[in-house]
């Protein structure tokens, strides 16, 4: 398994990326909510990428993870279930 991981074909073009790593129990909920709800995502695993590290930090201003990156360049960091399914909802991804 990559490091990067593209979760259906379209995650690129709709632009919602996931920054986490494997040990974290958010990052398994977001990635599990995601995958249950069939929304197409690019996971970036901190731990194997440790250079992306500065990128979500970049984006989000905290250390915090995971990091959520929608289509429209707004972000959520440690998003709850119902924060990620309402800002999906505003998106018309759902």
């Amino acid at each position: 398994m990559t490091s990067t991981e593209t979760h259906e074909p379209a995650a690129t073009e709709q632009g919602l990326t996931v920054f986490g790593a494997e040990w974290c129990r958010d990052c398994r909920r977001t990635k599990a909510q995601l995958d249950g709800l069939g929304v197409p995502y690019r996971y970036v695993d901190l731990e194997a990428e440790p250079d992306a590290v500065e990128v979500a930090r970049e984006i989000s201003g905290r250390t915090q993870i995971p990091v959520v990156l929608y289509p429209d360049s707004t972000h959520h960091v440690e998003p709850s279930n119902a924060d990620v399914d309402a800002k999906l909802r505003e998106l018309g991804l759902l």
